[in-house]
């Protein structure tokens, strides 16, 4: 059987690479360094036209598999590394037969789980580890695929512009279904959990494994963090109107587990409709740079947070998932966030800052659906606000001359 390369490689420099020899005996000059976990199978890195390709030497069973697998989740936009190619047909100089090689993308700026936990990290960068590798769980879940073998090693990490996301790099052993069944999702943890505790053990032994960090407690924190995040996610809420109080609802119990919300999406169907949403985990300061790249408003953290959230529902409510992001939030300042300030009274308005002014509007619009049982509105909003809290709220100048002095609290909140 002649030499064939199967798939999508690109770049035609693939196919001269010495694919008689055994890739552990592959010149150096092929290769290029970088951290991997640990494999049962040879892999090797090299550098063709400025792009790195990871290469994993297996037979063309298993090389076929795992490169249509790792195409259906590219289709199903699930985090894992992208397949570029199969080699069948390997021989060596003497006739001899090698095994196939399965080609894929490197993800830039992406370091295996194994090796990031090998270094030094902080408590708070070691919370987002966890996050991100739930997340990536959850989505895989999801969208039914089941992993089998989940572990340091199979899962990458990258951190970009402020967002952590983990990847799958390794779909050897997957499966992809309809749907799980609670019995393969509860036995994919499991082995997660397992395979987890055991990579943890061994950086532990080999004195890799910062001293603070508890190879317990790690792996029984994911599988914490992701039931938590998959009973929120998948929690039935159907309904007649697309009711967003409820929208906002489920967004503050994602904020109130640490995540963030990326993306979300009605979904209908015969007269009913459904709220899918998508996590994501992000680094400190991350809402205030978004938010000031978009709309120029510069505001702390957790302000940049709730007028992001606000402008995504405006985003879906709008069907304007597909538009440019500039251009929603643009649309968002003119039609939501300046008429909700402009509808402020001019003597009112020099208390707070707009976009405190927004926010706090934002929350008493909260309070006020919560006690009525559904979405009152901005309008409404607005008219009480002004009525019932902003009245009786000291200026920004004279909370500053008195520290002393608290703001009013808003008589809807508990």
């Amino acid at each position: 059987m002649p030499l064939q390369m199967t798939g999508a490689p690109g770049d035609p420099e693939l196919i001269r690479l010495p694919w008689d020899i055994p890739l552990e005996d592959w010149p150096a000059q092929h290769l290029v360094t970088l951290p991997r976990g640990i494999s049962r199978h040879v892999v090797r890195f090299v550098r063709l036209s400025g792009r790195v390709y990871a290469i994993k030497e297996i037979s063309a069973r298993y090389a076929k598999r795992e490169y249509k697998l790792l195409w259906d989740l590219a289709r199903l936009d699930a985090p894992a590394v992208e397949p570029v190619a199969v080699v069948t047909g390997r021989t060596t100089a003497d006739g001899s037969e090698l095994d196939s090689a399965l080609i894929t993308r490197h993800l830039q700026f992406s370091l295996p789980y194994r090796a990031v936990l090998s270094g030094s990290v902080r408590p708070d960068t070691l919370t987002r580890l966890l996050d991100a590798l739930a997340v990536l769980l959850v989505r895989l879940h999801l969208n039914g695929f089941y992993w089998g073998d989940c572990s340091l090693s199979n899962a990458l990490f990258r951190r970009d512009a402020g967002a952590f996301a983990a990847y799958l790099v390794d779909a050897e052993t997957g499966e992809i279904h309809p749907a799980l069944t609670e019995g393969q999702r509860s036995y994919d943890i499991e082995v997660a959990h397992m395979n987890i505790y055991g990579e943890m053990l061994d950086l532990e032994a080999g004195g890799l494994l910062h001293p603070t960090i508890d190879p317990l407690a790690f792996s029984e924190q994911l599988v914490e963090r992701y039931n938590r995040l998959w009973d929120e996610l998948t929690q039935d809420e159907i309904i007649e109107e697309v009711d967003w109080h409820r929208v906002d609802q489920r967004v503050r119990r994602l904020n109130s587990l640490g995540f963030d919300v990326a993306e979300m999406m009605i979904r209908r169907k015969a007269g009913t409709s459904r709220l899918l949403v998508r996590p994501k985990v992000v680094d400190a300061g991350h809402h205030q740079r978004r938010l000031l790249r978009l709309t120029g408003l510069d505001v702390e953290e957790n302000q940049a947070r709730r007028l992001l959230n606000d402008l995504d529902s405006f985003r879906v409510s709008n069907g304007l998932r597909h538009e440019d992001e500039a251009i929603v939030a643009h649309r968002w300042l003119a039609e939501v966030f300046q008429p909700v300030v402009n509808a402020i009274p001019a003597d009112l308005r020099r208390k707070l800052e707009p976009a405190q002014l927004f926010h706090e509007v934002l929350d008493h619009r909260w309070f006020m659906s919560e006690a009525a049982g559904k979405d009152v509105g901005l309008e409404a909003a607005v008219k009480s606000y002004v009525d019932n809290v902003l009245v009786y709220k000291p200026d920004e100048k004279a909370l500053i001359d008195s520290h002393d002095l608290d703001p009013a609290p808003d008589p809807l909140s508990p």
